[in-house]
């Protein structure tokens, strides 16, 4: 691959933006975007607006309309502000994509999950990998381009979106259905691996409510106890949760599954009802995660596990059984296309790695990006910063200072003019 000296200086120069990146980091984890509810969004414009603007881009709030996210169990709260903001101009575009959702802090930190931690050579933080670190990341990059005046072969347009966590209607799903979405995608919901994406399954969450009467236990006229009319339920969901997953697909498996397929998952992810031994309870919750691959058509998948809580719940005393959709990801089929090649190179310039390591490979965990294909953007390029170990969605989740610059080295090389990918590099 080919740089030119300026390019090489802006490179190098990321190395002593130490400061900048971590000022930066700290900032955003310090702002609690956790999903649900969701209520930090607002706040989080307000600081990408004030960090965006001393590098000359210009930002647009969109605000998905609260009929499309809102569900009736209302976990979710607050405006749903999504940011665009990019330079000027009618230059070919590059949407760089981020989520600015992020799980729930959790327990069992052992620093402080909304401040920046500098420990054991770890950054610690909720976000710092998944996903604010990435922003940070293309801010350092952003810096360097502007320090050294460099020529871009792309406009870089940065897509700020919501409720990617899990929530009903993402951020992104919006803006690419109100085409707001310019050029072809760039994601940052992957990692800081050797990879081409061969795509990824859906994800459908399920909340079953199944409703009785309460009274008081030690005399429990009239009552009907719903924990206890919902165990044919979770009977039938276990026995469902067997057939799905012995369903194989043909979408490449990570290397760390060592031949096996990937294949469908249902899980039984939470359980709510009662409050204490004196009262029956009166209602009992249940949440399914279903993640599905591209060839299960959504409907077949829905009315699969509909007909598995009519059939069992059928003889059911309960006076009520209701099942609502709380969240949605849609499947993402062969993301692949032109402008891989360039950025397999550039991931080459950031991280070292070679055209011989990279692997074409997809995975049962979903994302927001099945939204931006079924709106007509079939190529998304996938990067970002997380690994096995970083503890994603757990506690004390962490990048390195090492991987924020890594990537940010990628994303500059990827947007200068100046960089051209030798035939060596391309993969």
């Amino acid at each position: 691959m080919m740089t030119n000296a300026a390019l090489e200086q802006a490179l190098d120069s990321i190395e002593a933006d130490h400061a900048g990146l971590i000022d930066d980091l700290q900032r955003m984890i310090a702002v609690d975007t956790s999903f649900p509810p969701g209520a930090g969004y607002g706040a989080f414009a307000d600081l990408m607006e004030t960090l965006t603007a001393p590098l000359g881009l210009h930002a647009t709030r969109v605000t998905v309309p609260e009929a499309l996210w809102q569900t009736r169990s209302g976990e979710a709260f607050g405006e749903r502000v999504n940011l665009i903001t990019r330079y000027p101009g009618d230059q070919e575009v590059c949407s760089l994509y981020f989520h600015v959702d992020t799980v729930p802090p959790g327990d069992g930190w052992n620093h402080p999950p909304l401040q920046l931690t500098e420990a054991d050579g770890k950054l610690i933080g909720r976000g710092t990998a998944d996903m604010k670190g990435s922003i940070a990341a293309t801010l350092s990059a952003l810096r360097a381009a502007a320090r050294f005046n460099l020529p871009l072969r792309y406009c870089p347009s940065l897509l700020l979106c919501t409720d990617e966590e899990g929530g009903f209607y993402p951020g992104i799903r919006y803006l690419a259905e109100q085409q707001l979405v310019e050029g072809h995608i760039l994601s940052f919901n992957g990692g800081a691996a050797p990879r081409i994406w061969a795509g990824c399954f859906g994800s459908v969450d399920l909340k079953i409510t199944v409703k009785g009467r309460s009274s008081h236990s030690g005399e429990p006229v009239d009552a009907i106890n719903a924990i206890e009319q919902s165990l044919p339920l979770l009977n039938a969901l276990h026995a469902l949760k067997q057939q799905v997953e012995r369903r194989a697909w043909p979408m490449p498996a990570p290397p760390h599954y060592n031949g096996a397929p990937l294949i469908s998952h249902m899980t039984l992810a939470a359980a709510h009802g009662g409050s204490k031994g004196s009262t029956v309870p009166a209602q009992f919750e249940i949440i399914i995660n279903r993640r599905y691959a591209p060839e299960e058509p959504y409907d077949q998948v829905l009315g699969e596990l509909h007909h598995c809580i009519d059939a069992a719940m059928a003889d059911s005393e309960a006076l009520a059984v209701e099942a609502e959709v709380i969240g949605h990801l849609a499947p993402v089929a062969d993301p692949t296309g032109p402008h891989w090649p360039r950025w397999q190179a550039a991931l080459g310039v950031g991280f070292g790695f070679t055209a011989e390591q990279f692997q074409c490979y997809g995975s049962s965990s979903s994302s927001d990006m099945g939204w931006v294909q079924q709106a007509g953007i079939q190529e998304i390029l996938l990067g970002g910063l997380i690994r096995p170990h970083s503890r994603i969605h757990a506690s004390d989740e962490y990048t390195t200072r090492e991987d924020l610059v890594a990537l940010a080295k990628s994303i500059l090389a990827y947007l200068a003019a100046d960089f051209v990918p030798g035939a060596a590099a391309t993969g």
